[in-house]
């Protein structure tokens, strides 16, 4: 790749960013951050705004969540603010749809354009792991998924399947049974996020972590790391 197209590919990223940051925060009124009443002057903002435009802010959700993904862009606050937007089902399934997209979008473009990028960057330092997915590509990336990428980051996690040049069938199915618990947990906490604003008069700490909406699914991302670390080395060991 060279160098033109990789300043043009960084500039185009920090462009999109700029704009989404400068749209966030130009309707933010900074000096209010601390009163929880203007938490529920935006909830109540957003709840009617995305109830008299369900269905285009649903493909706007979609189309965005396909260039932020595409970007090298972070999951998890995406996936609460569908949740914070949609709520918890219909959050889960928008987003669960829109990321099994996109990131195979992510790796059909890195495969095809950046592919001797990627190994020459990741073929090395993930070596151990070629020939464990090659025997079963579809089970191990399933796995990979479902135990939440082994904590490597997100971004990473969608290019890394080039250096063992992964079926895109069995990227896309392995990636989207296996995003199913975090999304459903990561929208839940959205959703929950809310609910909470929504049915509270001011802010305490202790409701809002004591809220079932919350507690249950932030016990259930500790459940969930405690289980990676356990079946890691299990499942992700070359004398399997």
């Amino acid at each position: 790749m060279s160098n033109k197209l990789k300043i043009f590919l960084g500039f185009t990223y920090l462009l999109i960013l700029t704009i989404f940051l400068y749209f966030l925060f130009s309707k933010i009124e900074i000096n209010r951050l601390g009163d929880f009443v203007y938490y529920k002057e935006l909830q109540l903002n957003i709840s009617k705004f995305i109830g008299d435009n369900l269905y285009l802010n649903l493909v706007s959700f979609f189309l965005f969540s396909l260039i932020w993904i595409v970007l090298l862009g972070f999951g998890s606050p995406l996936l609460i603010i569908s949740g914070i937007f949609f709520g918890q089902w219909l959050g889960f399934f928008i987003s669960l749809i829109s990321f099994s997209i996109g990131t195979l979008l992510l790796y059909i473009v890195a495969n095809f354009f950046f592919k001797d990028l990627v190994k020459s960057f990741l073929e090395i330092k993930f070596s151990k792991y070629i020939s464990i997915f090659k025997k079963n590509e579809f089970y191990y990336f399933f796995a990979f998924r479902f135990l939440g990428g082994l904590g490597i980051p997100f971004g990473l996690q969608n290019i890394l399947p080039v250096i063992f040049d992964m079926r895109k069938i069995n990227y896309f199915f392995g990636s989207f049974f296996g995003f199913i618990p975090h999304f459903f947990i990561w929208n839940t906490i959205g959703s929950g996020i809310n609910n909470y604003i929504e049915q509270s008069d001011k802010f305490s700490f202790l409701k809002f972590i004591s809220n079932k909406e919350i507690f249950i699914p932030l016990i259930s991302i500790v459940i969930l790391i405690l289980i990676s670390f356990f079946l890691k080395n299990k499942i992700f060991n070359e004398k399997n």
